[in-house]
């Protein structure tokens, strides 16, 4: 098994990029084409203690989030939250050479600040999946002019309104990295719309098998799990694109399935109940009323 590197201060990772020591024990602007990592290490793999947001153009190492290979390509956003794990694997061939920024930020910079709090909101710190930020001529102008900002200031001797004035920057870059997430749920419709289809035959193979009666209803992490995202990533698409949770889609394919067996079987109440995952049938007739406004027993007396 491979080693796992595990880099608990900025200064740490500075000394194995071979990085010059950084002005900030907590924070670091970097200047992508500058590192180099071990010449011996064909892969790395390694866990950091602190937040790295990187824009990086002409990259041709591979790099892999969690379980799933992140797809970058030229000019895109990255996002890397505290603990995860993180590997790469370097392209001794490649041609032309990295370009960019690695803004790196430990919590500790954070404290006292509302970012504290709030940066677990932005929830693409937690994709393990294979979507990085893409980002259009404009878009990477905005992005590179906030970097910019972080960087001049980064430089610039350290005071009392340091802190405040670099996280000001950071949180109006992940405010423009929010919108321009939404942005790519919408304009890459054919991935997406893949992923719906992908989604009803994950739901549908769920609600077929014998297994939901043994499970019970199929939760949001198994279904992100099957697709092979996590369950925050799918959420966030499906919100977008439908404007529904996870839940949501759930329960919807769980009333249709009920629609079916109530007007095409004899099956009691209870029986559909019970075959849908519900230890209790008040229990689904409480969630079929809710979302048709019909108990199931007068449901099924429209069909007669």
């Amino acid at each position: 098994m491979r080693d796992v590197f595990r880099f608990g201060t900025i200064s740490e990772f500075h000394r194995f990029a071979n990085l010059p020591k950084p002005e900030h024990p907590l924070v670091s602007m970097i200047d992508y084409n500058l590192v180099r990592y071990p010449a011996d290490c064909k892969e790395i793999r390694w866990v950091q203690s602190f937040y790295s947001i990187g824009l990086k153009r002409n990259v041709s190492q591979r790099f892999n989030y969690g379980q799933q290979e992140y797809d970058f390509d030229e000019g895109v956003l990255a996002f890397v939250s505290p603990q995860q794990i993180l590997s790469i694997e370097i392209n001794q061939q490649a041609v032309a050479d990295p370009s960019g920024w690695l803004l790196l930020v430990h919590p500790d910079f954070l404290w006292k600040t509302s970012l504290a709090k709030t940066i677990r909101k932005y929830e693409f710190f937690g994709y393990s999946v294979n979507e990085a930020l893409f980002l259009s001529e404009k878009e990477q102008e905005v992005m590179v002019e906030i970097l910019t900002n972080i960087q001049r200031e980064y430089l610039s001797k350290i005071d009392k309104f340091s802190q405040s004035i670099i996280v000001t920057q950071i949180e109006l870059l992940l405010n423009y990295a929010e919108r321009y997430y939404e942005r790519q749920f919408i304009t890459r419709r054919k991935p997406n719309h893949q992923l719906l289809n992908r989604l009803e035959a994950v739901l549908d193979s769920y609600f077929d098998d014998e297994v939901i009666v043994e499970k019970g209803l199929p939760s949001v992490e198994y279904i992100a799990g099957s697709l092979n995202l996590s369950a925050n990533y799918l959420s966030s698409m499906l919100k977008v694109l439908t404007g529904q949770s996870t839940q949501q889609h759930v329960q919807n394919k769980l009333i249709e399935k009920a629609k079916e067996r109530l007007s095409a079987s004899e099956l009691s109440i209870s029986e559909i109940a019970f075959g849908l995952g519900f230890e209790h049938s008040s229990s689904f007739s409480k969630l079929f009323k809710s979302k048709t406004s019909l108990s199931p027993l007068e449901f099924r007396k429209s069909f007669n």
